[in-house]
């Protein structure tokens, strides 16, 4: 397999993991950090960059939810959404900072958008929240590898 589809593959389920499609971006992350064959930095900037552009398609969700809310495909409904309103006006943008926490994370990125939080602090907070998981995971992995 080429390097260009080991880092595109990284990419899309890295981003696929942060949209409403189940993926495990650590796993694939951990064993591409175990095989050793590719430089840990760029398999960390693959990842985060995938998860955070798969959680501003959340957020633009969000920004239309009047129009999608609806629908069957549409990742939140009833209360999932509401709690995620709630812990979104209590705690605001930061509550962003858990973005990258499994079934927090992906209402709170929905959330922001149907706050309207502007997309340059949406981008820095969940950049950080995405990138700070994918940073720990490399330096556990490292110290894990056998």
């Amino acid at each position: 397999m080429t390097a260009f589809a080991v880092y595109a593959g990284l990419f899309a389920v890295a981003f696929l993991a942060a949209t409403i499609f189940p993926a495990q971006s650590e796993a694939v992350l951990t064993g591409l950090l175990w095989g050793g064959d590719y430089a840990p930095w760029l398999l960390v900037l693959v990842a985060s960059f995938g998860n955070v552009l798969g959680a501003t398609v959340n957020w633009g969700l969000g920004r239309g939810i009047e129009r999608f809310h609806d629908r069957k495909w549409f990742p939140l409904h009833g209360s999932a959404l509401e709690r995620a309103k709630g812990w979104y006006l209590r705690y605001g943008r930061w509550s962003l900072l858990l973005s990258w926490v499994p079934f927090v994370g992906d209402p709170l990125t929905v959330a922001a958008g149907v706050m309207r939080e502007r997309l340059v602090i949406f981008l820095l907070l969940v950049g950080i929240a995405k990138t700070g998981r994918y940073i720990v995971l490399a330096l556990a992995a490292a110290r894990f590898a056998g």
